[in-house]
């Protein structure tokens, strides 16, 4: 059997989201993989504050407790240093989310660099919990956020946030949050008109590597509008999962193609961020991961890539975190530099310290 026969790709790809496409009948095959993708190559992690919430959202995604596309339009916010709008009730303390992470990236959310791509990476982990880190980080920097969750719902990210300090129906209301709830969404996709746009339309197209609805929508969902209220500090675009569109049969070039329309848009145009994470299942032969994680390596400004213990599960350290700042424009001998740490992850916080020196340990 040869490899293409292995993995799961539904039909022919092609590389450029500009593509044209054609309607096709509804693949039930697409759904039920969908619905069972976020499970590809996730290995059990230790139990922490997301885990808690996992039984009730998948009980949201049966009962379809929210809405497929959690969309809002911009709303006043505050430029660096200035107060968010009180009437909108916008403004989140900046305590709750991980504060030694902060200190390792020599960042906070008053200081938060424009115009950057961030990869996040989990191999043999669960790097979760760096997704929820960014959400509550850019949302507390009062930056217009577009949330593209295609692992959990709306209901799951919505717990993790309170508990780092933020409120995921707040954002929302006020304008500053834009989710996309893929689980839900790959429904929807399926009960509607074809003519009608959808983010997810590729689930039921020929061509399932024409991503152009997904960019679309990210570029309606952070486009700046002129308006008499303060905007918002900065847009940002963050992705949980870019390994579920492999799963669904979209090649690695077609998504490479939209993190570098959402890159020259975002990151460029409107000085904003991208954050996409990537599972690395560590098969050899799974040459389309490799080629999408060789691909965003090396457009990242930031690589945070987290680990499992090669010596196995321990209670005390869950895992190593890899650090790579990348700065393209330097000469080759300063332009890389990467820490290594060890963290273990708490209720309300992760824990980070040096390879060898956990408290527990000591």
């Amino acid at each position: 059997m040869t490899k293409t026969d292995k993995k799961p790709r539904l039909v022919e790809i092609t590389s450029h989201v500009t593509g044209s496409y054609e309607n096709v009948s509804i693949d039930h095959s697409v759904f039920i993989m969908f619905v069972f993708c976020s499970a590809r190559g996730r290995a059990s992690s230790p139990v922490w504050v997301a885990d808690a919430a996992r039984a009730s959202s998948s009980v949201g995604h049966a009962a379809g407790a929210r809405q497929a596309v959690l969309s809002g339009g911009p709303g006043p916010g505050r430029e660096s240093g200035q107060a968010p709008s009180s009437r909108l009730g916008c403004s989140f303390p900046l305590l709750g989310m991980f504060p030694e992470l902060n200190n390792l990236l020599n960042t906070t959310p008053d200081q938060a660099e424009q115009g950057k791509l961030t990869l996040l990476c989990d191999a043999k982990t669960d790097g979760s919990f760096l997704v929820h880190h960014f959400l509550s980080f850019y949302l507390k920097a009062n930056c217009k956020v577009c949330f593209v969750a295609l692992i959990q719902s709306f209901s799951h990210y919505n717990i993790v946030g309170q508990k780092l300090g933020v409120s995921l129906t707040t954002a929302q209301e006020c304008g500053q949050l834009v989710f996309l709830e893929g689980l839900k969404s790959a429904v929807d996709v399926f009960f509607r008109p074809q003519e009608e746009p959808h983010p997810l339309q590729f689930l039921r197209e020929a061509n399932s590597g024409n991503l152009q609805p997904l960019y679309e929508f990210v570029q309606e969902a952070l486009k700046p509008v002129d308006s008499g209220e303060a905007a918002w500090r900065c847009p940002v675009l963050l992705v949980d999962d870019l390994s579920v569109l492999l799963s669904l049969g979209v090649g690695a070039v077609a998504v490479l193609d939209f993190i570098h329309y959402c890159r020259a848009t975002v990151c460029r145009e409107w000085k904003g961020n991208v954050v996409a994470l990537v599972h690395d299942s560590g098969d050899a032969e799974d040459e389309e991961n490799d080629i999408l994680l060789n691909g965003l390596g090396h457009q990242s400004h930031l690589i945070l890539r987290a680990e499992g213990l090669a010596t196995g599960f321990c209670k005390d350290v869950h895992g190593q975190l890899r650090i790579l700042w990348r700065r393209p424009s330097e000469p080759t001998a300063q332009r890389d530099r990467s820490l290594t740490y060890q963290y273990k992850i708490q209720d309300k916080n992760v824990s980070f310290f040096a390879k060898g020196m956990s408290p527990a340990v000591l």
